[in-house]
């Protein structure tokens, strides 16, 4: 068991906004965790354009506003977005409550509406928009914002995301990205797309053998293994000013696991004592703590949010299964029980759940488990091998690569295994998907 675990992993190592004016309700007006949650009902109206100046730069201005609010709180797989077709009212009518009829959007199925206002000033777009509940007759909230010319991608994320606030409370997973491997051949790097498929780069420049990408908590360092060297050793790149410097380069295996939620410390899987064991680095200083000393081979460390646990795989009871211990390595637990191979386990930010991948019949699925081993839940049932889970800042959506013998795609579901969706697709092989945190 021990060499084909090893053969394995071998395998897998080769193989700006500015908010201007009014606050958001702040109010959570739906579970979006209950089993009776439904679609919210909005209707999104073009933005008018109340200035010549914006009206002359784009006539569809207000339109493409609205459409890019759209798109985005579709990637959410939470709302019914309602057919302007359907709308009784003019769709880019000023946005002020004394012009809305609202019995007009209740009959055509709406339960929130979006008017918004757009003009100039200066070099700078402005806009401004009210959300309403519909059926109560209601302002939610009333925002202005101000973005640059160039910038009405932003303004549309930062009102879809306030949106999303109001109505559940939690903020969204819109200025995110997703770090992957992308590789050809026997050469990789890690590269970078955001949240909506947009704006691929690379992160990486070592054209070599890598693997376990791993987001700093602040979004400004990635840490990951490289074979650039011609050994794994792990390197942390600061992707602020492109510097990088090597942070383990022990004999035998050294593979990076998830950093700290204080970013002061990094887990890692180490074969230097002669078998994998799991080691907790201290980045400041290079300080090197064991948590694990066992015959078995231990791997794969995710932290959980509050830094007080660590989920790991390790075949000490046979196979490959989930286990948690506490920060300091005592008070080791068995999580997975189904399955004879389960691995790479991801913590969800919000507690509770861990990801993870187990192999049935033949295939690599994703499930989800809460820490104490109950409420098996399988996410993915199709002929792919899916993944690497990795889970957003919000704890709602979970990021994974499938592959089959034709195609290598990263794809983004939600934490209930619903509104799947393709993020990347490559003729080569992309996987490991690694979800950033917040930007601001």
């Amino acid at each position: 068991m021990r060499k084909n675990f090893i053969s394995l992993l071998m395998a897998l190592l080769l193989g700006p906004l500015l908010l201007i004016g009014g606050d958001a309700a702040a109010k959570v007006y739906v579970d979006l965790d209950s089993p009776n949650f439904q679609l919210f009902p909005i209707a999104i109206c073009d933005f008018a354009v109340n200035d010549a100046g914006v009206a002359a730069r784009s006539q569809n201005s207000g339109v493409l506003l609205a459409d890019e609010i759209k798109k985005y709180l579709t990637l959410t797989g939470y709302f019914n977005l309602l057919n302007k077709k359907s709308f009784l009212e003019d769709n880019s009518a000023d946005s002020s409550s004394g012009n809305i009829i609202f019995a007009n959007w209740t009959m055509i199925g709406a339960d929130y509406l979006l008017k918004g206002n757009l003009w100039r000033s200066g070099q700078d777009i402005m806009a401004e928009c009210r959300l309403f509940d519909v059926i109560r007759g209601e302002l939610i909230f009333g925002k202005k914002y101000q973005v640059r010319d160039n910038e009405q991608i932003i303004l549309a994320r930062r009102i879809a995301s306030d949106i999303l606030y109001a109505l559940t409370g939690d903020e969204g997973d819109f200025n995110t990205q997703i770090a992957f491997v992308a590789k050809k051949g026997i050469k990789a790097d890690v590269y970078a797309v955001n949240y909506d498929g947009s704006d691929l780069k690379a992160l990486t420049s070592h054209r070599s053998l890598i693997v376990a990408p791993r987001w700093s908590p602040d979004g400004r360092f990635l840490a990951f293994t490289s074979f650039k060297d011609g050994d794994p050793e792990i390197y942390i790149r600061d992707l602020k000013n492109g510097s990088e410097r090597k942070i383990a380069s022990f004999e035998g295996l050294n593979l990076c696991g998830y950093w700290s939620p204080d970013g002061q410390k990094i887990l890692l899987t180490l074969s230097k004592d002669g078998n994998e064991e799991l080691y907790v680095l201290e980045i400041n200083n290079l300080k090197l703590e064991r948590l694990t000393n066992n015959y078995s081979i231990d791997v794969s460390p995710a932290w959980s949010p509050d830094g007080k646990k660590i989920a790991f795989v390790s075949n000490r009871g046979g196979s490959p299964q989930i286990y948690s211990m506490d920060a300091d390595g005592s008070n080791v637990k068995r999580i997975t029980f189904e399955g004879n191979y389960n691995t790479t386990p991801s913590w969800s930010p919000r507690g509770g759940r861990i990801a993870y991948e187990g192999l049935i019949n033949g295939k690599y699925q994703i499930f989800t488990i809460d820490e104490e081993g109950n409420n098996l839940l399988q996410l993915t049932f199709d002929a792919a091998d899916n993944e690497s889970p990795s889970w957003s800042p919000s704890g709602r959506q979970i990021a994974y690569s499938s592959k089959t013998k034709s195609k290598s795609k990263i794809c983004i579901m939600n934490a209930n295994g619903l509104n799947g969706r393709v993020l990347k697709e490559d003729s080569g092989s992309v996987m490991m998907p690694m979800w950033s945190p917040r930007f601001k």
